[in-house]
């Protein structure tokens, strides 16, 4: 028999496995073919946005101090969720390339959907992962990160982003009047060098060379290599061609939410090379209740920053008097970023509004629009 404790817990974190859905559901879309295939997408981006209407806002905050012990069923829907995405993405890549059934179109379009997955809920649980201690968990974000071909993410995002989010230094801050289609190759390129210039100088800093076999660069690589391999003996070429359609839709989907979470939100430059710690106010925050049980609570990003090591479940909900509120979850704001004229109509007035509400004596921001500011490296 199930204890009440035990049982109450259990129901507390099923509402965040919603994410597990998307498996059947895109092998029942697979083998129906035609138009179907379009519908794994189609539920990520518009079937939670009406659920974030229906449902609303959850304004309410767990114990942070709660331990993990407490929290063992939402740490296990992100264990379990490496090995789901792995049987899944090479499951389906075994039976479109055998398949004669499906056109080339339905191929490329089931696979487009299978990087909605692996981008917009696998990368978030590696994320998730990868800020843990242990060397499990770390293990199985890599293994995530490995699939969609972007295993330097993790060394960008906890080296680079975390210590200098809201600065010129940080790549994947969104500048303010910058287009997500500006804003989109420059990351992906800066990103690559800051997390490989990050693990050198850290290696730098022990007195070793980066070619060391501590760099995490060549577990990157050795993850990655193995995927494509395995990809390339399942199908063959299509096979590879299709998984790195499944990689670049991924990736394209975890930068549409870089995007979002930082866009023109900036640290107080306080004179050589300093800027002021973060706080709450320098993430978008959004509490859509549907669309935060999908993304594990990665829209209370405000808290995310503020307290990295927070686990998933204890991330705290900031009223606007701490932290800029989106108007939407990110199903909706990340589909209005690939308009930019939409999104510079949505989202400059809040950027302007938030400026005036945390520092209204600064009265030149021209520096921080851009990336010009004094940098050094460091």
């Amino acid at each position: 028999m199930i204890a009440p404790d035990t049982l109450s817990r259990w129901q507390s974190a099923l509402p965040f496995g919603c994410s597990y859905l998307l498996i059947p559901l895109i092998w029942a879309t697979t083998i129906a073919g035609g138009w179907w295939v379009l519908l794994v997408p189609l539920s990520t981006w518009w079937a939670f946005a009406v659920l974030d209407r229906l449902t609303g806002l959850n304004l309410d905050n767990a114990d942070p101090d709660t331990p993990d012990t407490v929290l063992r069923w939402y740490i296990a829907l992100t264990k379990a969720w490496a090995p789901v995405q792995f049987f899944t993405l090479y499951g389906l890549l075994w039976y479109t390339t055998h398949s004669v059934g499906l056109t080339s179109a339905e191929k490329i379009g089931v696979f487009f959907g299978m990087g909605v997955i692996s981008g917009t809920v696998g990368i978030n649980y590696s994320h998730e992962l990868m800020h843990q201690k242990g060397t499990r968990e770390r293990w199985l974000g890599d293994i995530l990160l490995s699939m969609v071909m972007y295993s330097h993410f993790r060394s960008e995002h906890l080296l680079v982003h975390h210590r200098h989010v809201g600065t010129p230094r940080d790549p994947v801050t969104a500048r303010y009047n910058e287009g997500f289609h500006r804003f989109y190759p420059r990351v992906l390129r800066q990103s690559l060098i800051s997390a490989f210039r990050a693990e050198q100088d850290k290696l730098a800093r022990k007195d070793r060379s980066w070619t060391d076999p501590g760099n995490p660069f060549w577990r990157y690589w050795a993850l990655q290599i193995t995927m494509l391999l395995l990809a390339f003996l399942i199908g063959g070429w299509a096979g590879l061609g299709l998984f790195l359609i499944q990689a670049g839709t991924a990736i394209w989907q975890l930068e549409l939410v870089n995007y979002v979470e930082h866009y023109g939100l900036t640290r107080k430059h306080l004179g050589d090379g300093k800027y002021e710690h973060v706080r709450p106010r320098h993430s978008w925050n959004s509490s859509q209740k549907a669309s935060n049980w999908l993304l594990i609570n990665l829209q209370r990003h405000s808290d995310h920053h503020y307290k990295p090591g927070r686990r998933f479940p204890l991330l705290q909900h900031h009223a606007q008097d701490a932290a800029p509120q989106l108007p939407y979850g990110y199903p909706v704001m990340t589909v209005a970023a690939m308009i930019p004229p939409l999104w510079r109509r949505t989202m400059n007035p809040k950027v302007r509004a938030w400026r005036r509400q945390y520092y209204p004596e600064i009265t030149d921001w021209q520096p921080y629009n851009t990336a010009q500011n004094p940098m050094p490296r460091t």
